[in-house]
This record gives C-alpha cells, structure tokens and sequence, in this order.
C-alpha cells in the first residue's frame, strides 16, 4: 500500500489533469455543428433509434439492464495479468494505484481497437448503418467504464456506483460548461457516503446524458454518413470517443481509490 505523501502527490497528479478539463480549448469554439441542421438531414429511423436509447439507458440505472458487465470474467483477467488471486472486489481494491493504472491502460487499449473496428465495419453502409453504430458504441462505452470500476474496486452492481458511471460517460461528452458542473457534483463521491435520496436526485437527469451523446455524434459522424468513406470515418471517431472515455474513467475513478485511501489512513492515526 501506497504512504500517505505517495498518494498525496498521486491526487495531486489526478488533480492536474482534472483542473487542465476546466480549461476551453479553442477548437470547441468552431467545432460545434448547427445540431437543428444536424437534426434535419438524419433520418427519422436513427432518431427513433436515440430515443430508443433512454429507455435503455434507465434500465441500465436501474437493474444493470443488457449492459451490465461479467464480474468473474474480469476476476480471472486481473488475476492473470497482476498473478495475484483474485477472488472479490475487495481483493482488486488492494492492488496498488501502479498495478490499477496498468490494468486500465492495458483496458482503454483494447477497447479502442474494438470501437475502431465496430465503427469501420457500420461505416460501410454510411448513414443506414449509423442507427447500428450508435447503440453498438453506446455498449463499448458502459462496458469499458465499468471494468473501469471494477480495475479500483468498484462494484457497478451498486446503484450508486451506475450512477457515477453515467455521470463519467456524461464528463467525457460534453462540453466545457457541463464539465465544470459534472465535476462539482462528483466531488460528493469524493468526500463522503452518497445517500439513496441523493442518488434518486442525480437521476432526475439522466436523460440530458443521450441527448449530450447524441450531439456529441454531430461533427464527429456527419462523414461517417457518406457511404465507404464512413470506413475511416468511423473507425477514427469511435476510437477517438473510447479513448476520451476510457481516460475519464480511469482518472475519475484513479481520485475515487486515493482520497478513500487517504481517508483510511487519516482513521487509523
């Protein structure tokens, strides 16, 4: 286990690259389409197919629904790669912060090459098979977050826990503004227990999280509606999004390990 002025410079790192996301970059200035244009030229069948997902998105919240990842599958796969026995979560939550960052790295790689070639292979039929893309992707982006989770510890069968999941998925889409406001509300999960009526409350928006994604496709897939071309397209913006996702996820998550290791040792002394 990581000492007290370890961990110390460790959130100090974590909390670099969380004030550097605080910052506007200036490309958002001009990257942003006109999304009512957007919504004009994309046909009504991927529209259904976006509202399709907030009915999937709450059964996520709620039970887990489709998304919910294999516990003992990733169990065998951290043990193989550290060679420690892994029989819990809180075994994994005793890894060290090096071994955990590994594990996520080893993790974003993978997921990166999986959403490039999902995103190649639906951007053969360009426009007619982004309605397929966007769930298919959607799925990628859970399952990478909550191995993500569960590489420091964390249960994602807790409902609590699916929230801040959401709330990391919602972090790496959106704009400069919702950045600054998700991290603010994270910092609950940093100081202390998040209450049930806190977590009813942080449902409440969970619908803005689609619409976020949605648009979020905008810039990044009006080429991918161009038939063939959509190959490259597709493939560079669904790894391009993994990859943002997955770095998210790991630092969000990487601060969630330290500040409650911190708060150990502050209780023993």
């Amino acid at each position: 286990m990581e000492s007290k002025q370890e961990l110390q410079a460790a959130l100090d790192e974590t909390n670099l690259w969380i004030e550097d996301q605080k910052k506007a970059w200036f490309w958002e200035k001009w990257t942003r389409l006109p999304f009512q244009l957007l919504d004009k030229i994309t046909p009504e069948f991927v529209h259904k197919k976006v509202g399709a997902l907030l009915d999937e998105m709450g059964s996520y919240i709620q039970n887990g629904g489709k998304y919910l990842t294999s516990q003992k599958l990733m169990f065998k796969s951290i043990e193989k790669k550290t060679g420690i026995p892994i029989n819990n979560i809180e075994d994994i939550s005793k890894l060290s912060l090096e071994e955990m960052d590994e594990l996520s790295k080893h993790l974003a790689s993978t997921r990166r090459k999986a959403a490039a070639v999902q995103g190649a292979t639906t951007g053969i039929g360009g426009i007619f098979t982004l309605s397929i893309d966007i769930p298919a992707l959607l799925g990628i982006s859970l399952k990478t977050l909550q191995e993500i989770a569960l590489i420091h510890g964390y249960d994602p069968n807790d409902k609590k826990e699916r929230i801040f999941i959401i709330k990391c998925l919602q972090f790496a889409s959106s704009d400069i503004v919702g950045k600054r406001a998700i991290l603010d509300n994270l910092e609950s999960y940093y100081v202390t227990e998040v209450s049930s009526n806190e977590v009813m409350g942080q449902i409440q928006g969970w619908r803005e999280v689609v619409y976020t994604y949605r648009d979020q496709f905008g810039w990044k897939k009006l080429f991918q509606m161009v038939p063939v071309a959509g190959i490259l397209f597709g493939a560079f913006t669904n790894r391009a999004m993994i990859s943002d996702i997955a770095e998210a996820g790991s630092i969000l998550y990487r601060k969630r390990r330290i500040v409650d290791r911190l708060q150990a040792i502050e209780e023993t002394i």
